[in-house]
């Protein structure tokens, strides 16, 4: 396959010293920080906090909490399947989520900045009800739920940035994109396991990890509104 990249047809060939010149990435964020739109954008999939205990919690409440027992099935393929129905809620609403939301947001900047929002909180409604479920279609159904607002807020995270970021600029912003994702969701991921070591409970885990998901929420919220002030501003 051959693709036209007309920023990088005037790029010097690479050479040993470029790997420790770090210009470009000091380049990329300057160009960044000076583009209000994107500087928040850039860490939205970051503030998906749930995603790192999401393979925790599913796999302690699917064996404990959500083991199915069926007739004649044995305590290991109970747990085993109680995983499986938690999990596949959870790719099912990955699925849908960004389906049925773009049909709503198409290359709107500002449907975009609101499904992003409507994302966080569909994912803290999700898992604070996770947290009470009774049942374990009724958890899968929680999982569905918080997982479609999570994949719309990856999804429309990166529209944004594929619609607002120069293609000279753009290999830089998603490698920071999505280094700040992976770092939160390792985090996430670990100090889960350190709350259930602690003997916390997995349901209550669950509820937290809801009420925590209103701080990403409520930054984005800023964001948005810091933005609308800069382009009804008279100076701009």
């Amino acid at each position: 396959m051959h693709f036209a990249e007309p920023h990088a047809e005037s790029a010097v060939p690479l050479r040993p010293r470029d790997l420790v010149d770090f210009s470009p990435v000091l380049e990329g964020i300057r160009y960044v920080r000076n583009h209000g739109t994107l500087l928040p954008t850039v860490f939205a999939k970051a503030g998906e906090l749930m995603i790192g205990p999401s393979w925790v919690i599913f796999t302690v409440l699917g064996a404990h909490e959500f083991a199915v027992h069926w007739h004649n099935i044995s305590p290991a393929r109970g747990a085993m399947l109680g995983m499986s129905i938690l999990l596949g809620g959870r790719g099912v609403g990955a699925l849908i989520g960004p389906l049925v939301s773009a049909r709503w947001a198409g290359r709107s900047d500002r449907r975009l900045q609101l499904g992003i929002l409507f994302g966080y909180l569909t994912v803290a409604l999700g898992y604070g009800a996770l947290g009470v479920s009774r049942t374990v279609w009724m958890a899968s159904a929680c999982a569905m739920l918080a997982h479609a607002g999570g994949s719309t807020v990856w999804v429309f995270s990166t529209t944004l940035l594929q619609l607002h970021t120069d293609d000279r600029f753009r290999g830089r912003v998603f490698s920071a994109d999505l280094g700040f994702s992976m770092l939160t969701i390792a985090g996430g991921a670990y100090f889960c396991g350190r709350l259930l070591d602690a003997g916390i409970a997995a349901r209550t885990v669950a509820t937290w990890t809801g009420l925590v998901m209103l701080i990403p929420a409520a930054l984005w919220t800023l964001a948005m509104r810091v933005g609308s002030e800069r382009i009804t501003s008279p100076s701009t």
